[in-house]
Formats: structure tokens, C-alpha cells, sequence
């Protein structure tokens, strides 16, 4: 990629593009001229963000122990959160986007009514672009002939957590 120029500018504009709209909603409550006291929206926000934020981080330590351990080579993970969701840890980048557009929303007027892109691109990306997707098709691919993989797949929530079917 690094030695065709277009590309590589390409695939860095993207990126760019892509850290913007994720920020571009907390850019705007930064940026905004108006100061509002703690309020309910700020509360509320706040509890969201941590919610996803605590989603997305027990999410991403259950993988990681379950990777580091060599037992679990060519396994897929099935416990923890992800017996509740296959993909936790975007459900928590999700919630915890939406949490900074519930904070920022008092103080967003005019033309910074834009950065609501913000969580509605986050989703996006991340269920019809690059995350889910992208994992579901990998998964599909490599453990296809698994009849527990298939259980897991009809038993499991795509996305929000739920509790796991029950046979």
C-alpha cells in the first residue's frame, strides 16, 4: 500500500475522515460558545458512556485472556460477555458514542446539530462496514463445519446482549 501513493493517500484520508466523524460530536460540545451547568443530560450521558465504556474494556480483557490462553488456539470465545452478545465489544463503542451525544446535546445548536453523525457513523462503520461484518464472514469462513460454532451463531445475539437461548 505504501508504495502507490493514490492508495496510501486514499486509505490516510479515510482514516482521517473516519477519527473526525467519531469525534466530531464531542468537537462540537468542546467547541460550543454555550456553558451549561451539570444537568441531567450530563448525568444521564455520563452513566451511558460508562456503561459502554465498561462493556467494551471487561469485553476486550475476556478476549485477550482467552487468546493469551494456548489452550483456546483455533477456538472461538464463548464465555463471558460474549455467551451474551458475539460481539460485546462493539456494542460498547456504540453505547458509550451515544453517551458523548447525550452529554453534548444541550449545548449543540445551528450547524452543530451535525455532529449527531457522530454515534449514527460509529453504528454504521460498525455494523454494515468494517467491524461485524468483516468478523461474521471470518468466522463463518474458518469455523463453518462446527456444529458448536453453529449452535453458538443460533444461540447468541449478533450484537446486544442478551441472555443466550435456551435448546
Amino acid at each position: 500500500m505504501k508504495k502507490d501513493f493514490w492508495w496510501f493517500l486514499m486509505t490516510w484520508t479515510i482514516q482521517g475522515l473516519w477519527v473526525f466523524l467519531t469525534l466530531a460530536m464531542a468537537l462540537a460540545a468542546i467547541t460550543s460558545e454555550l456553558k451549561l451547568p451539570i444537568d441531567i443530560f450530563a448525568i444521564v450521558g455520563a452513566l451511558i458512556w460508562i456503561i459502554g465504556f465498561s462493556i467494551e474494556v471487561v469485553a476486550d480483557q475476556q478476549k485477550t485472556d482467552f487468546k493469551d490462553n494456548p489452550a483456546n488456539e483455533n477456538s472461538f470465545i464463548t464465555e463471558g460477555l460474549w455467551s451474551w452478545s458475539r460481539h460485546p465489544n462493539y456494542f460498547g463503542e456504540m453505547v458509550l458514542w451515544i453517551g458523548i451525544s447525550v452529554i453534548a446535546l444541550p449545548v449543540l445548536g445551528g450547524w452543530q446539530l451535525v455532529a449527531l453523525i457522530s454515534p449514527i457513523f460509529v453504528i454504521f462503520l460498525l455494523t454494515k462496514i468494517s467491524g461485524i461484518n468483516l468478523l461474521e464472514a471470518r468466522g463463518l469462513k474458518k469455523w463453518k463445519d462446527d456444529a458448536a460454532y453453529s449452535d453458538y451463531l443460533n444461540r447468541t445475539s449478533v450484537l446486544i446482549p442478551f441472555p443466550p437461548k435456551k435448546d
